[in-house]
């Protein structure tokens, strides 16, 4: 994106191998993402470079069970999937990311959980960041607010996401749990990685360089480089990079390099938001568990 230019992928490996920390971004349930992700890990430990292997779908409250279904079965992803109890995880199916996790588990790399566990995202949407000791606060950098220019463009980008239905008073807390999401995340590759490094497999908004992950790693550590790529899918009615960019930088992907890809089926994420509510039952009735 530097250059303005179209690069192959051997160009691009070669890039990507040269640097300490490499962010692939996604779209979650597009089974292309997911297959060139996993072509991209094989592609970068080709030459026996073993970089730790980051998933923004593991937290760190599940590193324990990784690491135990990986020294009980080391060349089995499908253990691992059954240790984190994948299928109850609420990512899309283990099929699309299997592959990724396969390629790790074939390589030796270590696989690592970079979230914040989800009860601890959702505490901090509810009661804001001092349900996290001063220490952990201190060291993901959220005792200081974002520029009020990126505050307000990632209160654009929530409202948007939950397809202009999230609350006003929702959306200041929705950015601090982004927020940390990213700091933590950062974290966990600058805790982890080994002697090449740290691979990331996240969702494209985490890895976008001006605000993300590839961030608060410039900030804390600015002599260790990071590459982001990001996959994206074309839309007919963009033809050219530049129409991808989103509403507040014009013309400017934020990433180092992007991979157009075709884009996946799906419905519609707002049109349950469009549907009219059915009444609420006259007396309560009980519904099976989730």
């Amino acid at each position: 994106m530097r250059q303005g230019r179209w690069v192959e992928e051997p160009a691009l490996l070669a890039e990507l191998s040269q640097v300490p920390f490499v962010l692939l971004g996604e779209r979650h349930d597009n089974a292309d993402h997911h297959l060139l992700q996993a072509e991209l890990v094989r592609g970068l430990t080709a030459s026996g470079r073993k970089p730790a292997l980051a998933f923004e779908m593991l937290d760190v409250e599940q590193q324990p069970a990784v690491d135990a279904a990986l020294a009980r079965a080391p060349q089995d992803p499908d253990a691992l999937a059954q240790a984190v109890a994948w299928d109850k995880s609420g990512w899309p199916d283990w099929s699309l990311y299997r592959p990724i996790f396969a390629v790790g588990t074939e390589r030796g790399l270590r696989i690592i959980g970079a979230n914040l566990p989800r009860t601890q995202v959702k505490e901090l949407v509810m009661r804001g960041p001092e349900t996290l000791p001063p220490e952990t606060r201190a060291r993901l950098g959220l005792d200081t607010p974002p520029p009020e220019d990126v505050a307000r463009a990632m209160r654009a980008e929530m409202h948007a996401s939950h397809c202009g239905h999230l609350p006003e008073s929702m959306l200041d807390p929705m950015v601090l749990a982004q927020r940390a999401r990213d700091a933590q995340m950062a974290d966990r590759l600058m805790t982890t990685a080994s002697a090449d490094g740290a691979l990331l497999i996240t969702g494209a908004g985490h890895a976008r360089t001006d605000r993300g992950v590839p961030a608060w790693l410039a900030q804390r550590a600015p002599e260790r480089p990071v590459r982001a790529v990001a996959l994206l899918e074309v839309s007919p009615e963009a033809r050219e990079p530049g129409d991808y960019a989103p509403s507040e930088s014009p013309g400017k992907l934020p990433y180092d390099f992007v991979w157009f890809t075709p884009a996946a089926e799906r419905e519609d994420p707002c049109a349950a938001f469009q549907k009219p509510q059915a009444p609420a039952p006259a007396t309560p009735e009980k519904s099976p568990g989730k």
